[in-house]
């Protein structure tokens, strides 16, 4: 069985999304991988996903640095129900994941890496990729664009009609062959890609597409947010697999 680690992205800044309150999140940062999603950390939605998979040998979750120890103190519970370690983001995106990648383990064949804004995701999705990526070594989730797309000047007059044919909107979790992870950051330079596809196409070695659900949205906004809550109940309820914290804050379910 091929092993993999996850690396849950979640040292941004979260400048675009507007919180819902400190009454949620007490004085700590009101970031969006943070907050209380129907009972449930955002963050802690994806990580129960993998946490739950036996090819899923290794957990890492990047946070600012700033924020780790106020982290470790709210979400005590949950952390003592994973085995996750945490570890320091960096300046941009990029470098968070890459401290990351540092500590994934030699004896691991793939790395995921997955938005822990992102919490819409399911099981079902996570295994396609899984397999995915033990023919291609490179893959990530991805959906049509359905939308007519405008260029906009910074007048917001249009400038014109792209044409959409061919176009497809990224999600994660994007999965790859460990080394060939690494060795797309070895030649990055002073490259800030916005996804780790971006790093394996520019060492020109092909990224196969799986098509991805609607439903896998990130969380940018406070619109997005409340689109998260309604979509929530939209998702696969898969029986057998059980939040991983200890208090019993919810009737008893299989995961979303």
């Amino acid at each position: 069985m091929a092993t993999f680690a996850v690396i849950l992205a979640a040292a941004g800044k979260s400048t675009r999304f507007q919180s819902k309150g400190a009454e949620i999140l007490g004085t700590g940062p009101q970031k969006k991988p943070f907050m209380d999603l129907k009972g449930r950390a955002v963050w802690t939605r994806s990580a129960e996903i993998f946490s739950n998979r036996e090819d899923v040998k290794q957990l890492i979750i990047t946070v600012a640095e700033e924020d780790i120890e106020w982290f470790k103190q709210k979400f005590r519970p949950n952390l003592a129900f994973m085995d996750i370690e945490i570890v320091p983001g960096g300046k941009e995106r990029a470098d968070s994941v890459q401290n990351a990648l540092a500590r994934v383990k030699a004896d691991i064949d793939y790395v995921a890496i997955h938005d822990a804004a992102r919490p819409l995701i399911t099981d079902k999705w996570v295994g396609e990729l899984f397999t995915a990526v033990e023919k291609s070594d490179a893959v990530i989730p991805a959906i049509r664009i359905s939308s007519t797309l405008k260029r906009v000047g910074k007048d917001r007059r249009i400038q014109e009609t792209v044409d959409r044919t061919d176009l497809w909107a990224a999600q994660t979790p994007q999965v790859f062959k460990r080394q060939l992870l690494l060795d797309a950051y070895a030649q990055a330079g002073e490259m800030q890609p916005t996804d780790e596809a971006q790093l394996i196409e520019n060492m020109g070695y092909p990224v196969t597409i799986v098509e991805g659900s609607p439903l896998n949205q990130k969380i940018t906004t406070a619109a997005d947010f409340r689109m998260a809550e309604a979509l929530l109940n939209a998702l696969p309820k898969p029986k057998g697999i059980r939040a991983l914290h200890p208090f019993a804050d919810e009737e008893p379910r299989g995961i979303l």
